[in-house]
């Protein structure tokens, strides 16, 4: 039977890189972003490669995420919460955070991935995946970072407990490092982040936990690649 993933924020990034690596093996995929043109360019692509769902939206809204479900079907076997928003640019101190700014963060960072969580849980088989994209922002107290970084700090809580609700199933947190995207040019405006890997260096990682057996916890995606390599 082929193996089905939803990856939400799969239009460009990490969410793009792991689509593609995923469509080349074969894997039935639903993705998800909110801007439509990308969205049908990628589905484009991988339609050559594997059969492809796409469904335009935005994780926070409820019906978006019923649609993402119910173009799945009845069996999933990975779900990828991968849509994040980092909030204003540049990134305020908590002092002055716009808190409907940060309801925004919340909206998208957290209840959205556990929200899907809570659609898919029925219908994943024993053994099988979901995968909470991360930061090390969630560890790190970094000035400006409050906001993008407490929602993942409680992203990560919620993959922890969902683990130890859910042993039947691999349930991870994953920080994929620093990655030469847009959401992180938006988090250093006007930097030159040339230097940042691209997000394909952090897909080895990540695919060491989708084909493999390690044990649900909180992982990096650097240090997996070269375990695996």
């Amino acid at each position: 039977m082929v193996p089905l993933a939803i990856i939400t924020g799969a239009s460009r990034g990490l969410g793009l890189a792991l689509a593609r690596s995923l469509a080349r093996d074969r894997w039935a995929l639903v993705i998800d972003a909110r801007g439509a043109v990308e969205l049908e360019r990628v589905a484009n692509e991988l339609d050559r490669l594997t059969e492809v769902a796409a469904v335009t939206g935005d994780v926070s809204d409820s019906g978006h995420r019923s649609a993402l479900i119910a173009a799945a079907g009845e069996r999933i076997d990975l779900l990828v919460n991968n849509a994040s928003v980092l909030g204003p640019s540049p990134q305020p101190a908590l002092a002055d955070y716009p808190l409907e700014e940060l309801e925004r963060v919340y909206q998208v960072n957290v209840l959205a991935p556990l929200a899907l969580a809570q659609l898919v849980l029925p219908r994943v088989r024993d053994g099988g995946s979901i995968i909470n994209v991360t930061s090390d922002a969630a560890l790190e107290p970094y000035e400006g970072w409050g906001g993008y970084g407490s929602s993942k700090a409680a992203l990560e809580q919620l993959s922890a407990i969902l683990a130890a609700e859910h042993p039947e199933l691999r349930i991870y947190a994953v920080d994929p490092g620093d990655m030469r995207t847009q959401m992180h040019q938006e988090a250093f405006p006007g930097e030159d982040i040339s230097d940042r890997p691209p997000p394909e260096d952090s897909i080895p990682g990540l695919r060491h936990l989708i084909d493999g057996n390690a044990p649900s916890g909180r992982y990096r995606a650097r240090e997996l690649a070269r375990v695996g390599a």
